[in-house]
């Protein structure tokens, strides 16, 4: 079953979360392969997003969706992760072409260093005309080096957001995505809500904190296998046996990481709806309905001529959750 698990480190300004996403994320898999599945390569990347957005989600605790998308210029031309503050997930690829088992991140979606990571905060109840927040960073580093792991690109993502140091660690397979995420705390608050005289405070700590820096460099030990074979409590122990760790209760079941898609007959209505009547009818006299699959859960969506015809004569309906995604 998958887990969440919170720690923080006793008197010290670290807090740290394990994720084992087990059945939340074959269910994920299952449902691909109806249409063919996922490159190793792919796989794998989609599958450390998954973990990654669900550490981030967890993290910092937002009323609404928090969505993950990595997009470029290679034969993947998106991928996306999507954790709602239940922690209920779902994620999903676009491969147009061939990617090599063994494929980097840089072949996959950064070819010519044009690849993007973009966050966004989608909130539960958005008032009107207020906008999701987004952050964006690129798939390179300082001196526009690419960068072949996640990991590294999300860190950058969140020294940026937040002015904290963090270290994650990130592996998945076909059976386990997982991540350990370890944080600076900030000094007083939360850094970006506390004000800038906070958020200087905190960027004068960056890389400069002891304990942080002792307990990042024993989180970076933890070898890709450990991470998707061992149970939280072993990887925990072996890691940081010399800390004085409080634990607190896992997130599992219906309380922790499970997947559950947010599409609806609603929100294909209203996708219709936005491409116009006349695309619409359009595809109805050359097929003789219109049909509309999902690709996170692989559900399919029918409308016949009547059906279609009424999705013009009824109000737009706006449901929680992503915007542009079904």
């Amino acid at each position: 079953m998958s887990e969440l698990h919170k720690f923080m480190f006793e008197g010290l300004p670290v807090r740290g979360m394990l994720v084992r996403l087990t059945d939340a994320w074959t269910d994920i898999l299952t449902r691909r392969e109806q249409s063919g599945g996922y490159p190793a390569a792919v796989q794998e990347l989609l599958g450390e997003m998954t973990a990654a957005a669900t550490l981030m989600q967890a993290n910092i605790k937002f009323n609404g969706a928090l969505i993950m998308q990595i997009m470029g210029d290679g034969p993947v031309k998106l991928a996306v992760a999507e954790v709602q503050p239940d922690l209920s997930l779902r994620a999903t690829a676009t491969v147009l072409g061939e990617v090599a088992g063994d494929a980097p991140l840089s072949h996959m979606v950064n070819v010519n260093n044009q690849g993007r990571c973009a966050i966004t905060l989608d909130p539960k109840d958005r008032q009107p005309g207020q906008q999701p927040y987004q952050g964006v960073v690129p798939l390179f580093g300082d001196r526009h080096e690419k960068l072949e792991k996640l990991s590294e690109v999300i860190e950058h993502y969140m020294l940026q957001s937040e002015q904290l140091d963090t270290r994650l660690v990130l592996a998945a397979n076909d059976k386990v995505a997982a991540g350990l995420l370890i944080q600076r705390l900030p000094l007083q608050g939360e850094a970006n809500l506390a004000g800038a005289g906070a958020v200087a405070k905190d960027e004068d700590q960056i890389g400069l904190n002891e304990d942080y820096n002792r307990i990042a460099i024993l989180a970076s030990s933890l070898k890709r296998e450990e991470l998707l074979e061992l149970d939280a409590e072993t990887i925990l122990r072996r890691l940081f046996w010399e800390e004085d760790v409080r634990r607190f209760d896992p997130l599992v079941g219906d309380e922790g990481p499970r997947f559950a898609c947010t599409c609806s007959r609603e929100r294909v209505g209203n996708m219709l709806r936005s491409l116009g009547r006349e695309e619409i009818e359009s595809i109805i006299a050359e097929q003789g309905q219109v049909e509309v699959g999902c690709d996170f859960c692989g559900a399919m969506y029918r409308f016949d001529p009547i059906e279609a015809a009424q999705v013009f004569l009824q109000p737009a309906i706006q449901p929680p959750g992503s915007p542009g995604v079904h």
